[in-house]
């Protein structure tokens, strides 16, 4: 896929390139994922955050890592559980007896890429620590705020099959999360591939970086020049407004944001430096689904956010 000139020209030198190499790189650690691979790259470029709505040992891990491993960012898994404390996330305060004053140490969020297991099995305050350190990129702990590394990028996971002992994160902490993919099982192809060839941990552990953190931030203010005109604006809009017209509880305005930021970051991906009704319709249903409240839950949100996307024409 060649670039435009338009594309660019609104990229740093080499950074095309670059960006190509991370995801075929991604791509090959993580077999016969290609489009959530491209989504979670649109997700980070947008400075959002993912949730992985899925079952165990279908690769979570193992994209979390390979990113993380690609892109030359620190990396920390925390498994969430239900005896989990605010202060076990962000960290706490201890007293020095030699300074005679406190010292703060910091808790695990304070990493570029941070996989959050089973989000879900936490309880509330938890999931409220994660989340507010997601939303303002910075945590506060005895009155006193600490800026988290940047770029900082969120994966978290939660089973939608075993219930027991979790506590759903409600409509207002999902809107936190630009996408909700799920991988799915594998492909034969991809899973004879992985059953013949070398454990992904070991090839993850070799892995060089292609990119680098400033290379990441780079990327990120490169997604604010993509252009979006007015008739796809009108198009975002018609969306939004459908979806209030359908849905129990239909789309905010923070969501038609999230959906123009990723649809940026998609086309960006893509090397166009404009925005495609093809990036909104590729970005609808992993941004919208988990926001809108409807009478059904999981899949039937993502089958009534495509029908929601099919009622609506392109001029």
């Amino acid at each position: 896929m060649q670039p435009s000139p338009k594309s660019a020209a609104i990229l740093p030198a080499g950074a095309r390139d670059s960006l190509e190499a991370a995801v075929a790189q991604v791509n090959a650690l993580v077999l016969g994922k290609p489009r959530e691979v491209r989504l979670a790259f649109t997700a980070l470029l947008a400075g959002g955050h993912v949730l992985v709505e899925d079952l165990p040992g279908l690769g979570k891990t193992t994209l979390a890592r390979a990113l993380a491993a690609t892109l030359g960012l620190e990396f920390q898994r925390m498994q969430f559980t239900a005896d989990l404390l605010p202060s076990d996330i962000v960290g706490v305060s201890v007293y020095d007896q030699g300074e005679r004053g406190f010292r703060f140490h910091p808790g695990p969020v304070f990493t570029q890429l941070l996989l959050a297991d089973e989000i879900n099995r936490a309880p509330p305050r938890a999931q409220s620590a994660l989340l507010e350190a997601m939303a303002e990129q910075q945590v506060s702990v005895d009155g006193v705020s600490h800026r988290l590394p940047s770029p900082f990028f969120v994966i978290a996971t939660q089973n939608p099959v075993d219930l027991s002992g979790t506590f759903p994160l409600p409509d207002s902490q999902l809107d936190r999360f630009l996408l909700r993919i799920s991988l799915g099982y594998p492909d034969a192809e991809a899973e004879r591939a992985m059953l013949a060839g070398r454990d992904r941990r070991q090839l993850i552990g070799e892995t060089l970086p292609r990119l680098g953190a400033e290379d990441v931030l780079a990327l990120q203010r490169a997604v604010d020049g993509v252009h979006a005109s007015d008739a796809l604006l009108d198009y975002v809009q018609r969306l939004l407004l459908e979806s209030r017209r359908r849905a129990r509880v239909g789309l905010s305005p923070r969501a038609g944001l999230a959906l123009l930021r990723g649809a940026r970051a998609h086309a960006l991906l893509l090397g166009r430096a404009h925005v495609l009704p093809d990036d909104v319709q590729a970005l609808f249903v992993p941004v919208a689904a988990h926001r809108l409240v409807v009478d059904a839950e999981g899949a039937a949100r993502d089958r009534f956010a495509e029908t929601l996307l099919g009622t609506v024409a392109v001029d």
